[in-house]
């Protein structure tokens, strides 16, 4: 982890509650839009989102905890199940395509039971300009990856990822620079 300040929450409480009602509302709306209109999907997408860039696309099946939190470039593009857990932000650079069920998680969690159903911890992601994240990769809290990098199909992304280099595995680790 990159040493980015945590934030606590509370599980459950009425106003997080909400928060994700309206958010949950819009994710349905999105991933039952026409397919071809594109229109209302960006119309969408630009309610849900704390901000996005020129021509943002997401396939079906996308999922998040609030929306506001994250933020997205230009180009930006999601494949089919993708979930961001936006309990912190989620910065996302310009020219981006994440592969197809990729996790995107700020959230975690106390270890000890009594502590964990009660409240919550999320930290900030970033990722960097012209990144591409391979299909059922696993993005964990904290991280940073750097611009131009590629993250392989199936890893799991546990610390950051240093520019211009293809990372691997579970955990991710540095396979070659670019």
């Amino acid at each position: 982890m990159s040493g980015k300040e945590k934030i606590f929450y509370e599980r459950g409480t009425e106003e997080l509650k909400l928060k994700t009602t309206v958010a949950q509302k819009l994710v349905r709306e999105l991933n039952h839009c026409d397919i071809e209109d594109e229109e209302k999907k960006d119309e969408i997408i630009r309610e849900l989102f704390g901000s996005a860039g020129e021509k943002p696309s997401l396939e079906a099946n996308f999922q998040c905890d609030l929306g506001y939190n994250i933020h997205v470039g230009d180009n930006f593009y999601a494949g089919y199940n993708c979930t961001i857990l936006d309990m912190a932000e989620v910065r996302v650079g310009h020219n981006c395509m994440i592969g197809p069920n990729v996790g995107i998680y700020t959230a975690g969690h106390s270890i000890t039971p009594k502590d964990r159903n009660k409240t919550g911890y999320a930290i900030p992601i970033t990722i960097g300009n012209d990144v591409w994240i391979g299909g059922s990769c696993v993005i964990l809290a904290g991280v940073t990856i750097g611009d131009h990098s590629i993250v392989a199909a199936g890893s799991v992304v546990t610390k950051d990822v240093p520019p211009d280099t293809v990372v691997a595995g579970n955990p991710a680790k540095v396979i070659k620079s670019i």
